[in-house]
């Protein structure tokens, strides 16, 4: 399953979205247009579909309240609203739609309240809320029915697919300096401190499997690596990678996680994230300290490991590298646009010159990035 169109009233930078999503998904705009702001959408629906330690109230008390959350342009409209549409492929009837929206007390305690939810299968209405019993109990609409076991049986596949919603951010110094930082890691591990216990949680010959995929990749991207393995720490117990270079064959010395480069972490970290899910994985500029030539081979990563996965990829991206490859569709790029009530959302290939552009074969890196830079970069130099 994938999902298909995302519509959105007043979320974040974003009064209005209304598009189509295809399997892969690459967002591109302005710095402090919104892109992290739109990936966060499916991991606030992540985080309600948990019937443990999440649920609507949390996920929005983790964002610093409905006033953090809500547009700034929504002045006449308080409520937020997002709308996913589930089905097979990208251009398939939705075999499941959910919709919800909240809004805040004017007064008071400022609690949250439901202002709808609703589901549909295959175009019959499921859930209707508020229903009779809401009315007579306001407060039940404080939880959704998406994070309650008892009352999502007939559509508990929806919170299933979206629990399954992956978001991996990895930086590289927190795994380094793992023993010095020992801080508390973030709830959902986002930046991948714990990622050596994330590894470590998977059945072996499952973490054997994805380890000799990415083995495979990293001899094509890094010179002279030959192995890579998990291990444990005989004395205290801690899992860690290890690598072995070729031209340490003779003493076979190995090199720990700890003096791996920030591209190989990285690296490492992508190709993990896309290998555990069959839901949505989210990236942010997976680019990051990755060779120009790798980063040129990452969208049709993206596309092959969809195909033997099944999972849908969504990426935020500066990098008109990644963006060279020729088999990036105009439907495939959403470009965000900055403008004084908000950011627009919009197909790249639904505009003319971007779409004209492209049918004349160049690629969406030459046509589309070229709309998010800001007016006058020479400006940045001349900063006193």
């Amino acid at each position: 399953m994938i999902i298909n169109r995302l519509i959105v009233k007043n979320w974040r930078n974003f009064q209005q979205i209304n598009v189509p999503l295809r399997e892969r998904q690459f967002i591109v705009g302005p710095n402090a247009s919104g892109k992290s702001n739109l990936l966060d959408i499916f991991r606030f629906l992540r985080d309600i579909a948990k019937a443990e330690g999440g649920g609507l109230q949390k996920a929005i008390s983790d964002r610093g309240g409905v006033f953090k959350i809500r547009c700034l342009s929504a002045r006449q409209d308080p409520e937020v609203a997002i709308e996913i549409h589930i089905a097979d492929t990208p251009d398939a009837p939705a075999t499941w739609r959910y919709g919800i929206g909240f809004h805040h007390e004017d007064h008071g305690h400022r609690q949250t309240y439901l202002t709808h939810e609703r589901v549909w299968r295959d175009g019959e209405l499921l859930l209707d809320r508020p229903d009779a019993d809401d009315n007579k109990d306001p407060d039940r609409l404080t939880q959704t029915a998406l994070e309650q076991i008892a009352t999502n049986a007939k559509f508990r596949e929806i919170a299933e697919f979206l629990r399954k919603v992956s978001y991996l951010h990895l930086v590289p110094q927190l795994i380094r300096f793992a023993d010095s930082i020992q801080g508390k890691i973030i709830e959902d591990d986002p930046f991948g401190q714990g990622f050596l216990e994330r590894v470590a949680s998977v059945h072996p010959s499952t973490r054997r499997a994805r380890l000799k995929r990415i083995e495979r990749a990293l001899k094509i991207a890094v010179p002279q690596f030959e192995e890579l393995v998990f291990i444990r720490d005989k004395r205290t117990g801690y899992p860690h990678l290890q690598a072995r270079y070729s031209h340490w064959h003779l003493n076979e010395e190995w090199q720990r996680e700890d003096q791996f480069s920030d591209g190989m972490l990285r690296l490492i970290g992508l190709l993990w994230a896309l290998l555990e899910s069959d839901s949505l994985v989210l990236l942010e500029e997976p680019e990051l300290s990755l060779n120009i030539g790798i980063v040129s081979q990452l969208a049709p990563l993206f596309a092959r490991i969809r195909r033997i996965h099944r999972c849908q990829v969504f990426v935020s991206t500066h990098s008109s590298t990644l963006l060279t490859e020729p088999g990036i569709d105009g439907t495939e790029v959403l470009l965000l646009t900055p403008a004084k009530e908000g950011t627009s959302v919009k197909v790249s290939s639904d505009i003319e010159d971007i779409r004209i552009l492209l049918k004349n074969r160049f690629t969406v890196g030459e046509v589309v990035l070229s709309r998010t830079r800001p007016k006058d970069t020479a400006g940045v130099s001349l900063i006193q």
